[in-house]
């Protein structure tokens, strides 16, 4: 007997769901239950996608094994509540669904429609077609290519658009290929037509410039062993398979974004419905920086027509031909209106402003609008001592972002900076009395209140009780000091360093004289096992990082109280499912200090330790000891446990160890001199360390705003980081350090989270001038600097010949190096 049907209910819609158990992917079993499940876990990421696009819609009733069918005009059967748009064409008229709601995406599922194609425009709320908000090209490979030369492709396609002030976003297709997708944030008006056809000249130039691998002529007749740079899509009667869709091929794959980094990864591959379910819940939706492309700020909802009415006043005041203040258009910087901001903490600024007499504007945002007071004397900092607030005219949120010179004889001539911002808690909001929680990136939390006596005369008082403050993310515990070169006061160690080499020297070392183990991409550590179940973790930077690892207290039962004290030698890992080191992974759990942050990554991402050296054991300094004594020893010491490993040494020459490193998909190999001593704190030639990819640490010396070149700067959200590396003098171990050199700028490999945690963790340590001085204009263009104190890990594909990272991507923050070690 079939099974009943089911009826739920999804945004109060009432949905009979049938055939739960129907097999929709005979290869993988998957059925209509799951599909439907993965389309409503994955509405938050993919509903902003797709929705007021008019869907053209793909069914496979009997499953992928069955006929399929395209589906343009809204059936008889559709429910009511689906949103519906018309769509004139030559012979004839269609009705088009919206998928505008959870509920649409589900009834779309229970119809087995297991494709959604969409356009690069949107429908506006009146009916009327918008301009394209989006480019896309889709890269096809041809046969005898695959997804490995689409993200050669891909790469090249991004110096093209970068140049063009478009950042580009890939996305495997579910199918054979690649998408790249960019917001075309600029209100150009720009129509599909104008917009296909620069998309078909990047196109040409990516094939004049690449033709053993690249193709832009639609003919299939040219496509072997290469990748069509499909331009077509971008035409507005054109349809692509929409981000998160599934796809009706032989496993439930998925048109999946991704990251710049994984398209490094040579066994790339598209990811199935429960992949991309796992990838959404850790990263979120990677492709939101594509909303930003939207019009909708231009459209007349009821909410922008209340801020417009609201913004009367404050546009009566200013000339926008004579100021370079935001005009109080709220279409001005798409990503600040009600509705792109839904789902962030509303957003706060105080501004420092030399007019006639030194004032400090305090904006908060509520309803649309920057609600404001200027405070003559500033912030209050105590709490007995009011100040005066004074309420102006409400400003457009584009205001949150302005900095420059309001030129003389304007409303408010003078100079206008930011001297703090960030997100706030509205605890309170009356017309007479609000009370904030303020969340800064420079000056901490506080809590405000603001009390009206009369008029717009109000005062300004910190509150006695104040929030907890944010943890200190300080590198050690008072009572546990560790020196500012990263030595142990109580030891005197630092951990020994390999020095880099090419992989072409592996053959000229002897093994019986070398050993050779894996390269473990995690952070560097000393344990040190002082008593027994007394554990305490030190990174090479001299960070305590105790805290931040909990679970390897398992260190403790690790080793036997006859071998206490002891120092061990190893590195932090976090491996993903596959059991290989994941430094992405890591990243997660880098910088956590507080109990409450440390315990929350941990449900996320768990971390084990391989040891590789000792350097005391018993109380006994075994440094002196060759390198071959000291693994016997550790050998000896070391129980192994579920977190606690002791790797192997590989038995086999240099060049097979380095295959052996690349099957594995493991960073590298480290060679060591068997008679080599432990020389703590120094780089030495004894130990060789050989890495596949190629990668340099560096120092950051500040950032970039998003969108810094449009004159708009988004100060919320970094867009990329400015680098340096040292700059060597002649003579000795390397050189020594001569100071600081650009080394480029790096705008790629960053989830939308650690964005904006770059925001907050630079503006700590912000400066008012460059550490470095060859920074060129472009480059410096709006950046914010810092002092050059963090160092963080950046792939590239080698070096320009005036010394810039070539085509640098961001692996992660180094927290167990200083610039020194560079």
């Amino acid at each position: 007997m079939a099974e009943p049907d089911t009826i739920v209910t999804v945004d109060d819609r009432r949905l009979r769901l049938s055939n739960l158990d129907k097999v929709l992917y005979p290869a993988t079993g998957t059925t209509k239950g799951e599909v439907l499940h993965y389309l409503a876990q994955l509405a938050p990421a993919m509903l902003p996608h797709v929705t007021r696009r008019p869907a053209t819609r793909k069914r496979w009733p009997d499953g992928t094994g069955g006929q399929s069918f395209f589906q343009k005009n809204a059936a008889p059967g559709t429910p009511s509540w689906v949103a519906l748009h018309e769509i004139r064409h030559k012979t004839s008229v269609n009705e088009y669904v919206l998928v505008d709601d959870v509920a649409t995406l589900v009834w779309l599922g229970q119809t087995a429609t297991l494709e959604i194609h969409t356009p690069q425009w949107r429908v506006g709320r009146t009916g009327t077609a918008l301009p394209p908000d989006r480019l896309v090209l889709d890269l096809d490979p041809g046969p005898g290519a695959g997804l490995a030369e689409c993200a050669q492709v891909a790469r090249w396609a991004r110096d093209v658009l970068t140049g063009m002030d478009l950042e580009p976003l890939p996305v495997t297709s579910g199918s054979k290929g690649l998408h790249l997708y960019a917001a075309l944030d600029r209100p150009t008006q720009a129509t599909s037509e104008q917009v296909t056809a620069v998309a078909r000249e990047i196109a040409r130039h990516l094939e004049a410039e690449h033709p053993d691998l690249v193709v832009s002529d639609m003919k299939k007749s040219l496509r072997a062993g290469k990748v069509f740079v499909d331009w077509s899509q971008n035409n507005g009667a054109k349809t692509t398979i929409a981000p998160y869709s599934p796809r009706g091929r032989e496993r439930p794959w998925v048109a999946a974004p991704r990251t710049w980094a994984e398209l490094e990864d040579p066994d790339l591959r598209q990811l199935d419905i429960h992949e991309v379910t796992e990838r959404v819940a850790a990263d979120g939706d990677l492709l939101a920086p594509l909303l930003r492309g939207h019009y909708a700020a231009l459209e007349p909802t009821t909410e922008r027509m209340a801020a417009w009415s609201r913004l009367a006043e404050y546009r009566a005041k200013r000339d926008p031909a004579r100021t370079p203040e935001p005009s109080g258009d709220t279409g001005d910087r798409p990503g600040t209106t009600p509705d792109d901001g839904a789902g962030r903490p509303p957003s706060y600024v105080i501004q420092e402003h030399h007019a006639t007499r030194l004032h400090w504007d305090f904006r908060l945002e509520h309803d649309g609008v920057l609600v404001s007071w200027a405070l003559p004397r500033g912030e209050p900092t105590d709490p007995g001592r009011n100040h005066l607030a004074v309420q102006t005219e409400d400003h457009p949120m584009e205001y949150g972002a302005f900095e420059g010179t309001i030129p003389r004889g304007e409303y408010g001539a003078g100079e206008v900076t930011i001297w703090d911002s960030g997100s706030y808690e509205p605890e309170k909001w009356r017309d007479d009395e609000v009370i904030a929680v303020l969340h800064s990136e420079r000056r901490g939390t506080r809590r405000l209140a603001l009390i009206r006596t009369g008029g717009n005369q109000w005062l300004i008082h910190r509150t006695k009780a104040q929030p907890a403050e944010a943890a200190e993310t300080a590198p050690a515990a008072p009572d546990d000091p560790v020196d500012d070169d990263g030595t142990d006061p109580a030891t005197g160690l630092r951990p020994m360093l390999a020095t880099t080499s090419d992989p072409r020297g592996l053959p000229h070392l002897d093994p019986d004289d070398w050993a050779f183990e894996m390269k473990w991409d995690g952070f560097r550590v000393l344990a040190h096992l002082t008593a027994p179940g007394e554990v305490r973790l030190v990174s090479r930077a001299g960070l305590d990082m105790t805290a931040t690892f909990p679970e390897l207290q398992a260190l403790a039962d690790a080793v036997a109280p006859e071998h206490l004290p002891a120092v061990l030698d190893g590195e932090v890992v976090a491996l993903d499912a596959d059991g290989r080191p994941s430094f992405r992974l890591l990243q997660q759990r880098a910088n956590l200090y507080k109990e409450r942050d440390v315990e929350r990554a941990r449900r996320r991402v768990g971390v084990e330790v391989f040891l590789f050296d000792v350097l005391r054991s018993g109380g006994r300094d075994l440094t002196g000891e060759p390198w071959s004594a000291r693994r016997e020893a550790l050998e000896l010491i070391v129980s192994e446990g579920r977190l606690v490993h002791v790797p192997p040494v590989l038995d086999v020459g240099g060049p097979a160890a380095l295959d052996a490193s690349l099957e594995l998909r493991l960073e590298g190999v480290v060679a060591k001199r068997r008679a080599s001593r432990y020389v703590p704190g120094r780089r030495s030639r004894d130990w060789l360390k050989v890495k596949h990819v190629e990668s340099q640490e560096v120092v950051v010396v500040g950032w970039r705003p998003m969108h810094a070149d449009t004159g708009r700067p988004d100060l919320r959200t970094a867009g990329a980081l400015l680098l340096a590396v040292p700059e060597r003098e002649a003579g000795g171990e390397g050189g020594a350090p001569a100071g600081l050199r650009f080394a480029g700028r790096v705008g790629t490999g960053f989830t939308e989270k650690e964005r904006r945690e770059i925001v907050r963790r630079l503006g700590e340590i912000g400066a008012e001038e460059a550490a470095v001085t060859d920074v060129p204009g472009l480059d410096a263009r709006a950046a914010r600097w810092c002092e050059p104190v963090l160092v963080g890990e950046v792939a590239h594909s080698g070096w320009t010949e005036d010394g810039r990272l070539r085509h640098p991507v961001w692996r992660g923050w180094r927290p167990d190096r200083t610039p020194d070690d560079i």
